[in-house]
């Protein structure tokens, strides 16, 4: 790769030295021609595989129509979208940006102007995003130190620790992942998102889920929410919803306060048509086959490998060694994975993997694993 090219980028990644060209289905093709199996899928974006037909048509059917046209006007994509997804949440508004930590930080204003609250409950260990409201959310001292102050009122209970959840008059929302992805693929428990939907309904607070990771399918659900007996008042979505164009979303129930007024809020590229289009077409790929699909592979890899940790096809291995080690001998076998931590593997591949592609991977992991 070029060394110019490197020195003009700021260096906010510490990225690996191989340069991706082209995608398809479930690999990708460096620069030099190498291909490789790819378990990272952009960090759990492409749920469909690279290039799915129906996104790729619908995004280039949209291009030579309109490509934007400002939120000061209504786009058919934008309006379709949000019909989609309401329907998939059991009735929900809308609001679209451009990333997962976009979705935050409308969740985090929506809240507190609807309950008239600066209280904000997160997780030790949680992962929200990088903007300055985002970060003030995410439960890992290290990403958070450098930069703060960051937004004061926000507090920290521990993973499926129900006497950690303190919730008062001053909560404006409880935020949790129902896996934390980043942080190291662990599952929230149904009794504990339980006990947070309590608490929020007593105290007058709201509930947030953070599915940007979980959402989309990638669970074996739409929701991971659906799996798991509770509906939040809220959710955000990011990531896989338009299968690697950039979109946020945050999701408001029906029955949740309606908060945000016009000039409240805005995103000037939020709900951009061509990715809208896009959005639907992922939405509508999302189906009962393909959910099968996800719990089939699921099956398969926990069949070889007992302690993998995570749900549907977000799932994470601890390993005995420094877990970049593992990426790089993985990776120089043809085979992509990434980390969520010291000594975590985490596996996001398109849900559309086969059973035969989960095999190349099994046979890697073993190999290099042993």
């Amino acid at each position: 790769m070029s060394t110019v090219a490197t020195q003009a980028v700021l260096p906010t990644y510490a990225r690996q030295d191989l340069t991706i060209v082209r995608g398809s289905g479930c690999w990708v093709e460096s620069a030099y021609g190498n291909r490789f199996l790819d378990l990272v899928g952009g960090i759990a974006v492409i749920g469909l595989g690279h290039g799915h037909p129906a996104p790729l048509s619908a995004a280039q059917e949209q291009l030579q129509k309109l490509w934007h046209a400002s939120n000061l006007y209504w786009t058919e994509p934008m309006q379709a979208l949000s019909v989609s997804v309401s329907s998939r949440f059991g009735g929900a508004r809308s609001f679209f940006c451009n990333s997962g930590a976009e979705a935050i930080e409308a969740a985090i204003k929506w809240a507190r102007k609807a309950t008239g609250r600066p209280g904000i409950v997160a997780l030790e260990g949680s992962f929200h995003g990088r903007t300055l409201g985002a970060l003030s959310i995410t439960g890992q001292p290290a990403k958070r130190a450098a930069f703060e102050p960051l937004i004061p009122a926000v507090s920290f209970a521990r993973l499926n620790d129900v006497d950690s959840l303190v919730v008062d008059e001053t909560t404006a929302a409880i935020v949790i992942e129902p896996i934390q992805g980043e942080g190291g693929v662990h599952p929230a428990t149904p009794e504990f998102l339980a006990a947070a939907r309590e608490l929020a309904d007593e105290h007058g607070a709201l509930l947030i889920f953070d599915e940007v990771q979980t959402g989309v399918g990638r669970t074996g659900s739409f929701f991971a929410f659906e799996q798991l007996g509770v509906k939040p008042d809220a959710v955000t979505l990011a990531k896989s919803l338009a299968n690697g164009l950039p979109i946020g979303c945050l999701v408001v129930s029906d029955d949740a306060p309606q908060g945000l007024e016009p000039g409240d809020h805005a995103s000037t590229f939020g709900g951009n048509p061509v990715v809208c289009a896009a959005a639907c077409a992922v939405v509508d790929a999302i189906t009962d086959e393909l959910l099968a699909n996800v719990h089939a592979r699921e099956a398969q890899l926990r069949a070889a490998f007992p302690t993998l940790r995570g749900r549907g096809l977000l799932l994470a291995l601890d390993v005995d060694r420094p877990a970049g080690e593992i990426v790089n001998a993985c990776r120089e076998r043809g085979v992509l994975v990434c980390t969520a931590g010291e000594r975590t593997i985490r596996l996001t591949p398109p849900l559309v993997i086969t059973e035969e592609e989960i095999e190349i991977a099994i046979a890697t992991l073993r190999e290099v694993l042993q």
